[in-house]
């Protein structure tokens, strides 16, 4: 039964393939539970194939669909997105098929024609408006560009009320579980905002502008199926993620704040304890994540939604300590929006980490009420006292902006 396709509805099936040792997602990204490669098939007079999988999972992907049709009866090839764990397998699948056309975006047959030798292939472009008719079914194209690539497009079947999403609304979770509504929603939620924090972050304003064409669309959706994880298929869950996501791209702020640092020998971490204490005493949450226990995977999937952001470093080398820099780097990319900033850290001789780290932030935007504070070797609790005045000033200004 596991290697076997799940029906979506009458005629709707996934045929993907479970990762369940993915720790890695694309080299940035951590994925401590796996993930999964989603591929649907629809049959219909043409049988149509949406995506491929990751290069090497082809065989788990074959055999499910070889329990609904042979390779060779497959009339069309979707390519909804063409990064690489969606189209590792994708010249394999176009030798077992020979497909009469390959459907894909403007920007998916110029990203073709850059990964694969593939002048030969039957490519025909489609648009955001653009239908093609299997028979009983309609597919409708929407464009969906840097969501989280320029060649992310959505495919959406109005007889079935069925949306293949590609990157929106995914999550990297393996699970013998192909629904939401099989699994515990705390969890899945967990997956959904991490997948989100992480991937689709700097692209807010267009899975805004996604999500209002989709609705100004009128569209009647009864299932949405991403490229990555859970789909939804109950009318509660479709509700859901959509709403979820209309709160993830808004990044509306919590009554938290993210203290993230490295130390050598303990001073930077008294440090950040002490900043925790005062912004305890506004009755601010806090996440205390020292870069040894924590990826900057997990730092962003904290950092979206909170109000503050406090960064800390002891001196190395004249700079920040690399996993300080490494975290920097990466929360940049990912442009956080409207956070208040706090750069802080203890030194022995020269102190320049601080001041980097500040540069830092202010550099992605973020405001920085209070002047860096660096302590020199081991901080008195006298002079920890500035640490908890910069939290206790930080977690005022945090009250003032999202309430007490």
């Amino acid at each position: 039964m596991y290697m076997r396709p799940v029906a979506i509805c009458e005629g709707v099936y996934w045929v993907g393939a479970v990762d369940w040792e993915c720790r890695d997602f694309h080299g940035y990204m951590t994925a401590p539970t796996g993930t999964t490669y989603n591929a649907f098939l629809v049959k219909d007079e043409k049988i149509a194939l949406f995506d491929s999988v990751k290069a090497g999972h082809g065989n788990e992907m074959l055999c499910r669909l070889a329990h609904l049709v042979k390779p060779e009866d497959v009339d069309y090839l979707i390519v909804n997105h063409v990064e690489m764990d969606h189209s590792g397998e994708l010249p394999e699948l176009v030798a077992r098929t020979k497909p009469e056309k390959i459907f894909t975006s403007p920007m998916g047959e110029r990203a073709l024609k850059a990964h694969f030798d593939c002048a030969d292939w039957p490519i025909e472009v489609v648009k955001t408006g653009s239908t093609i008719s299997l028979g009983k079914r309609t597919l409708q194209f929407l464009e969906t560009r840097m969501l989280h690539w320029p060649d992310n497009m959505a495919t959406f079947i109005p007889e079935d009320g069925v949306l293949i999403s590609s990157d929106a609304f995914g999550q990297n979770w393996a699970t013998s579980e192909r629904f939401a509504d099989e699994v515990d929603k705390h969890l899945l939620q967990k997956q959904l905002d991490r997948y989100f924090a992480n991937i689709v972050l700097p692209f807010c304003p267009i899975a805004q502008k996604t999500i209002e064409t989709i609705e100004s669309m009128g569209l009647k959706i009864n299932a949405v199926c991403p490229d990555h994880g859970l789909m939804f298929r109950t009318p509660e869950d479709v509700a859901w993620v959509i709403s979820r996501y209309k709160e993830l791209a808004a990044q509306k702020q919590k009554k938290k704040a993210v203290l993230v640092f490295d130390t050598m020998w303990h001073s930077t971490e008294r440090m950040a304890h002490a900043i925790a204490t005062g912004l305890a005493e506004h009755g601010v949450s806090f996440k205390l994540m020292n870069l040894h226990a924590f990826d900057h995977s997990d730092v962003m999937e904290e950092v979206w939604d909170a109000a503050a952001v406090f960064v800390g470093s002891a001196t190395h080398n004249n700079g920040m300590l690399p996993k300080v820099a490494d975290m920097l780097t990466y929360m940049k990319g990912l442009k956080p929006k409207g956070k208040l900033g706090g750069a802080f850290g203890s030194y022995g001789w020269s102190g320049e980490a601080v001041k980097d780290i500040a540069g830092w932030l202010s550099e992605m935007g973020m405001e920085m009420p209070v002047d860096p504070v660096r302590l020199l070797f081991v901080p008195t609790h006298e002079q920890l006292a500035v640490c908890v005045e910069m939290g206790r000033t930080i977690g005022k200004l945090i009250n003032e902006r999202v309430g007490e």
